[in-house]
């Protein structure tokens, strides 16, 4: 997806949690197939072989649902070729005007992300073609024409908004602290201010306030707050983390062999030997639960 091949380490280290790689990946991955990635510098990576042969390692993750919309729901090649997946939230009123607005984006044209050879439409006469290379930076920087017209800005805004969502495809999670995004925009191509962007379009993205960092989540990649195409290392995080929630509930209760044996017995004869009250076990239980309930809540 960048513009010449080429990708700057520190941007990979930001998001090597939400990408699923390893603490080492430069020397795990990156030198140790040196047949597929090569190091620039020593902190900058690049894609030696860029041809795509068979032609499945360019296809961004939106072409399976626009495929599927194509053929399952019978639409128009016209209205889905360039089309994103839409879900606002509830309750979210449209403005007057705002849905023609949004058909109209749908179909706007636009270079997609893996696209090899990239045409910028200045104005409504002139494109530019060229192949990827940092001129490409420079021209959408300086695309003062363009930026006037509907067909200018929007068509990179647009550019934009399917690097982002392929970005987020990639994830484990689906979802990127929005500040992090920042670090890819040379590499990426992308000039526009993306919190403008992500909000900009909020049946696409969703931003998380909670806590101190603000997180961009694909929308169309959740349901009530789950994932719902969860993969292996997602379905083990959540494992550990309520692992990892269960023993931070019972960690109060656990005492060491002294403090318990110091302890005064609250119990009752019976005929076994020391039985424990009835319910003394029965409270912690549904806290833990209410706890996890609270949790799932916020998710």
């Amino acid at each position: 997806m960048s513009v010449n091949g080429t990708i700057h380490l520190h941007a990979l280290r930001l998001l090597r949690t939400e990408l699923g790689l390893p603490e080492n990946f430069r020397e795990s991955i990156i030198i140790k197939y040196d047949e597929v990635f090569g190091m620039v510098d020593l902190e900058v990576v690049e894609l030696i072989d860029r041809n795509d042969k068979d032609g499945s390692f360019g296809v961004a993750k939106v072409e399976s649902w626009r495929k599927k919309e194509y053929t399952e729901k019978w639409l128009s090649e016209f209205e889905v070729k360039y089309a994103f997946p839409i879900h606002f939230p509830t309750g979210f009123k449209i403005e007057p005007g705002s849905r023609e607005k949004l058909k109209n984006w749908q179909r706007l044209p636009y270079v997609k992300p893996y696209e090899r050879e990239l045409t910028y439409h200045l104005n409504a006469q002139t494109t530019e073609t060229m192949e990827p290379s940092s001129r490409c930076y420079e021209l959408m920087s300086r695309s003062a024409v363009g930026k006037r017209t509907f067909g200018g800005v929007e068509r990179y805004e647009k550019r934009a908004v399917a690097i982002i969502h392929e970005v987020l495809s990639l994830t484990v999670e689906k979802s990127v602290p929005v500040e992090r995004l920042a670090h890819f925009k040379k590499d990426l191509g992308i000039v526009v201010n993306i919190r403008e962007l992500l909000l900009k379009h909020p049946g696409i993205f969703y931003i998380s306030t909670k806590g101190t960092a603000e997180i961009v989540f694909l929308r169309e990649a959740y349901s009530k707050g789950c994932l719902i195409e969860p993969n292996p290392i997602y379905d083990l995080r959540r494992n550990m983390l309520d692992l990892l929630l269960l023993g931070n509930r019972h960690t109060s209760e656990l005492k060491t062999e002294r403090e318990v044996k110091d302890e005064p017995k609250d119990m009752t004869d019976d005929e076994n030997g020391w039985e424990s009250r009835e319910g003394d076990f029965v409270i912690p239980i549904l806290g833990s639960f209410t706890d996890h309930e609270d949790n799932d809540n916020m998710n």
